[in-house]
C-alpha cells in the first residue's frame, strides 16, 4: 500500500485519538463505568470505527473516515443519575434509531442538495480553530513546537504526506529526549470486550438516547457528509448511516456509544496528498481501519504515552496536518461567486464554535448559509 495512504490514516486516527479519549473517558466516569467497562468501551468503539471505515470504503470506493461522537460523549459526560446499564440501552437505541435514518430518503436528497461553496464553508470553519490552536502551542512552548513547524516545512517540500509524521516524530523525540515527557510504564494489560446487559429506562430513552442521536446526527453525520461532498466525493449517505446506526447499536452492547461520520479528521484523507489519483483513495479506509484495531487493542499503553506528553505536541500536530485541508476548503468555499456571502456566513458561524440548544456550531453554521443562500437566490429571481 502506498506510503502515504497510511501516513494519513495514522494521523487521522492519532488525531481522533488523542483530541478526545480524555472526553470519552469521562462519559466512561458519568455513568458509572468501571475498569473492565471502560476498557470495554474505548476497544468496542474503535474496532466498531474501524470495521465500518474498511467496509464502507471497500464498498463504495470512496475514503469513508468514521469517528466517534464527540457531541455524544459530551452529552454523556454532562448525564447524572444514569447508570452504566440505561446508558448501554441508550446507545442501542440511538443506533437503531440512526440506522432507520438511513432508510428514509428524504435526508440523502437534503444532503445532496448543499451547494459546495456552503459545504466548503463549514469545513473551513471546522478546521480554522484547530489550525489557530498551533500559534497558542508555538508560543506556549517554543523549543518544542519551533524545530516541529521547521521540519515539517522542510520535509514536505520533499513529500507534503510525510510531513505531520515527522513533525510528530521530532516532538516525541525532543519532548522524550531532553526529559520535558518521561516515560510512562507501558507494561499494561490488553482490553477485554465486556457484555453489558441493557436497560430500556423510558425516561433515559428519552433524556439520553434521543440527544444522543439528534446530537450525532446533526454535529457529525451532516458534517462528515458535507465533508466528503467539499473534498469532490458523493457521499453513501443511505449506507453509512445503516451501518454506522448499526454496529452503534452492536458495539452498544459492550459498553461504547455512538459511531459516526467523522468530518475533521475525514479531511485529513481526502486530499490529492494522500494519493494523486482521486479513485484509489479509498484505499485510506482500509489503512485507517487497521490503524483503529490496533488502537483498540492497545489502549492502556497509548494512553499512558499520550497521558506523558506536553500538550503541546498534539495541538501543533493538528494545526500543521489541517493546513492543507483548510486550504482546500477554503478554495471551494470561494469558488462560486454567488455563493461567496453564504459560505463566508457558514464559515463565521462554524468557527465561532458556539453551540445552541446542545446542537454544535457546524450545524448552525450549514443552517445559516443554506438560509442566506436561499434568500438571495429567491431575491434573484425576482429581481430577473
Amino acid at each position: 500500500m502506498r506510503a502515504s495512504l497510511v501516513s494519513a490514516a495514522l494521523v487521522a486516527a492519532l488525531v481522533g485519538y488523542g483530541s478526545t479519549i480524555a472526553l470519552v473517558l469521562s462519559a466512561a466516569a458519568a455513568v458509572g463505568a468501571d475498569p473492565a467497562q471502560t476498557a470495554s468501551w474505548v476497544l468496542a468503539i474503535c474496532l466498531g470505527k474501524a470495521a465500518g471505515s474498511a467496509f464502507l470504503s471497500w464498498r463504495h470506493r470512496v475514503p469513508v473516515v468514521l469517528a466517534w461522537s464527540t457531541p455524544g460523549a459530551a452529552l454523556v459526560a454532562a448525564t447524572t443519575g444514569v447508570t452504566m446499564a440505561q446508558a448501554v440501552g441508550a446507545f442501542v437505541v440511538a443506533g437503531l434509531l440512526i440506522a432507520l435514518t438511513g432508510a428514509l430518503r428524504p435526508l440523502g436528497r437534503a444532503v445532496a442538495l448543499i451547494p459546495d461553496g456552503i459545504a466548503g464553508g463549514m469545513l473551513a470553519g471546522v478546521l480554522l480553530p484547530f489550525v489557530l490552536r498551533g500559534a497558542g502551542a508555538l508560543e506556549a512552548a517554543p523549543l518544542l513546537v519551533l524545530p516541529m513547524i521547521a521540519v515539517f516545512v522542510a520535509v514536505r517540500l520533499w513529500n507534503p504526506a510525510l510531513a505531520v509524521i515527522a513533525a510528530l516524530a521530532l516532538g516525541l523525540i525532543i519532548a522524550f529526549g531532553t526529559g520535558v515527557a518521561g516515560w510512562p510504564a507501558l507494561s499494561l494489560p490488553l482490553p477485554r470486550l465486556t457484555f453489558v446487559a441493557p436497560d430500556l429506562d423510558p425516561g433515559v430513552i428519552v433524556g439520553l438516547a434521543l440527544p444522543l442521536y439528534l446530537v450525532t446526527m446533526a454535529s457529525q453525520n451532516l458534517p462528515g457528509f458535507a465533508t466528503m461532498r467539499a473534498a469532490g466525493f458523493e457521499p453513501p449517505v443511505r449506507p453509512a448511516l445503516g451501518v454506522t446506526g448499526g454496529l452503534s447499536a452492536l458495539i452498544g452492547l459492550f459498553g461504547a456509544h455512538t459511531i459516526s461520520m467523522a468530518a475533521i479528521t475525514a479531511a485529513i484523507c481526502m486530499g490529492p496528498d494522500v494519493h494523486p489519483v482521486k479513485e484509489q483513495r479509498w484505499r485510506v479506509g482500509l489503512a485507517y481501519g487497521a490503524i483503529w484495531v490496533g488502537l483498540g487493542l492497545f489502549t492502556p499503553a497509548i494512553l499512558a504515552l499520550l497521558a506523558a506528553l506536553p500538550a503541546e505536541v498534539m495541538l501543533a500536530l493538528v494545526a500543521l496536518a489541517l493546513l492543507g485541508p483548510l486550504t482546500g476548503a477554503a478554495a471551494t468555499a470561494m469558488a462560486a461567486p454567488d455563493q461567496r456571502f453564504a459560505a463566508t456566513l457558514t464559515l463565521a458561524v462554524t468557527a465561532a464554535g458556539v453551540p445552541f440548544f446542545g446542537v454544535g456550531a457546524a450545524f448552525w453554521g450549514l443552517l445559516a448559509g443554506l438560509a442566506v443562500h436561499a434568500t438571495e437566490r429567491a431575491v434573484a429571481r425576482r429581481r430577473g
